[in-house]
């Protein structure tokens, strides 16, 4: 860390003290990413979702190690091996006053997959459904088009909103506050695009009164503001420690730190949407490759063994990450402990080029977010260098998240640098969103930007989905992991590890899914 930056921190210690100038009962949350949009069902991204566990509710709940829980729906059962049916929770309303009932349930079902314009939508939580049945005002029956296991995990996805609020409801209308009418613990108050937003307390939640009053989510992108703010009090918590100030603030004794395993893991994901010449792939002399390279499996290992992914780890991550070859920590259901990293090899690497065409190497623009994900315009200019080491000249596009993401809708991106968490706890969810052949009609690889399509791993989803037992569906899973890490369609990179940091007198329970949610914070005892 420069020298300059731990002076500026020391002097923030100083002034810590400043938290008690604001009432006892407000919490000020710093973000390490924006909120881009207070619909539900616009993006399924973590900011935007963790906003959507304080103003909606779902049918079933995930705790903070993504175990399922009852939300709206108190009890559900699987009735038959293509019928689940719901019994809602009675005597809940809206924050307007008015009761939810079934009836809002089929609206939330039939509009999530159906957003107008969304960059990676929720409808793939829902492809199972073929119907939902009406049993009365609290009881529904969802009928699945074959046995689905995994429906109350969707579910746990998808936020209920109301009918009588969003009925014909764009997204701006939930930013504005008309549409954004939720069961949840908090209303919202306002939405500060690019800075904050502000959300007071539901009293007449169903699930029993919040300690906070006031919360304000304040979007703090960069790392060092992040820390100082904290350092300062001017906020209570922050999300997504900067690694180089880990160290530090574990041993600031005004100061605690909650970190966890998590859930979200950081891939490399070339461009398949082209089969001819990629754009900012060309050979040495700067002409465009005639056909796309990464349609070889061996120029995807060849640049997967020229990473090291324990220098990512040690350097990049400053520890905090572990290297893996899969998309889902330890112990999480359908990891497959059989797969490893691929060894740093860079001769190997060379040899798979030239067998590929490429004895030379060729070059390539990895883009990249730099305020997104704990350090990854880091990680991407440390692969970048790996990379060049072998031939393949690489030169990083970094840019705000905000810029990144509509041309990563495009696909305007040779090689990208992505993160997805894993939300469900269960290895379907990046197989269904990330991996997965990208068909609206199907509703899935909803977020598989880069249009990747194997029929192998489509049958696989399509039959770990359906089959009931949960040990032969965990087999399946990791059958996946097993094919995946062969043919290495996304380059794998790093599991993270979630870190916070938050003021003594608060208990905090960190998430696997990272998601920084108020419920999740309590004074202390």
């Amino acid at each position: 860390m420069p020298r300059l930056r731990h002076a500026a921190l020391a002097l923030f210690l100083a002034a810590m003290p400043a938290a008690a100038q604001r009432a006892p009962d407000t919490l000020v949350i710093g973000n390490a990413a924006a909120v881009t949009t207070v619909d539900p069902h616009y993006h399924n991204l973590g900011p935007n979702n963790a906003l959507g566990n304080h103003i909606f509710d779902r049918l079933v709940e995930r705790d903070s190690r993504a175990r399922p829980r009852p939300g709206l729906a108190e009890s559900y059962r699987a009735v038959s091996g293509t019928v689940w049916e719901f019994r809602l929770r009675q005597g809940v309303t809206w924050h307007d006053g008015r009761p939810f009932t079934a009836d809002d349930v089929v609206f939330t079902f039939e509009r999530a997959p159906n957003v107008p314009n969304s960059p990676g939508g929720f409808g793939g939580f829902l492809r199972a459904i073929e119907r939902t049945e009406v049993v009365d005002a609290h009881t529904i029956r969802i009928h699945t088009r074959q046995p689905h296991p995994l429906l109350p995990l969707d579910l746990a996805s998808v936020s209920i909103i109301a009918r009588h609020a969003a009925e014909g409801a764009q997204s701006d209308d939930y930013n504005s506050g008309r549409a954004a009418v939720g069961t949840g613990p908090y209303r919202l108050a306002a939405y500060r695009s690019g800075d904050r937003v502000e959300l007071a307390r539901n009293e007449a939640w169903w699930g029993g009164r919040e300690p906070w009053s006031r919360v304000t989510l304040r979007f703090l992108l960069n790392d060092g503001a992040r820390t100082a703010a904290l350092l300062a009090g001017d906020v209570d918590l922050i999300e997504q420690i900067p690694t180089t100030d880990l160290a530090r603030l574990k041993r600031e004794p005004k100061l605690v730190v909650t970190e966890i395993a998590s859930l979200r893991t950081v891939f490399l994901s070339p461009d398949y949407s082209r089969t001819g010449a990629t754009p900012l792939v060309t050979d040495n002399a700067g002409t465009p490759l005639p056909r796309n390279p990464f349609l070889d499996p061996r120029v995807r290992h060849a640049l997967s063994l020229a990473i090291n992914r324990e220098a990512l780890v040690e350097r990049a991550m400053d520890g905090a990450a572990e290297a893996t070859a899969q998309w889902l920590p330890r112990g999480a259901f359908g990891y497959n402990p059989d797969v490893r990293p691929a060894p740093f090899d860079p001769e190997a690497a060379r040899r798979l080029l030239a067998e590929a065409g490429f004895p030379e190497g060729f070059r390539l623009t990895l883009a990249t977010p730099n305020d997104r994900w704990p350090n990854d315009a880091r990680l991407s200019q440390a692969v970048a260098q790996m990379w060049t080491r072998i031939g393949v000249r690489t030169q990083v596009d970094a840019m705000p998240f905000a810029a990144f993401v509509p041309r990563r809708t495009r696909q305007e991106h040779a090689t990208q640098l992505g993160a997805w968490g894993s939300s469900t706890g269960e290895a379907s969810n990046y197989l269904l969103a990330v991996v997965s052949t990208y068909d609206r009609a199907k509703l899935t690889g909803a977020s598989n930007m880069t249009r990747h399509s194997d029929p192998v791993i489509d049958d696989l989803l399509a039959r770990g989905a359906a089959t009931m037992d949960d040990e032969a569906r965990e087999a399946i899973w990791r059958e996946a992991v097993a094919y995946y890490a062969r043919q290495e369609p996304m380059i794998q990179l790093l599991q993270y590890v979630n870190t916070w940091a938050h003021r003594r007198g608060l208990r905090h329970d960190p998430r696997m899914d990272e998601r920084t949610i108020a419920m999740g914070v309590r004074p202390a005892d």
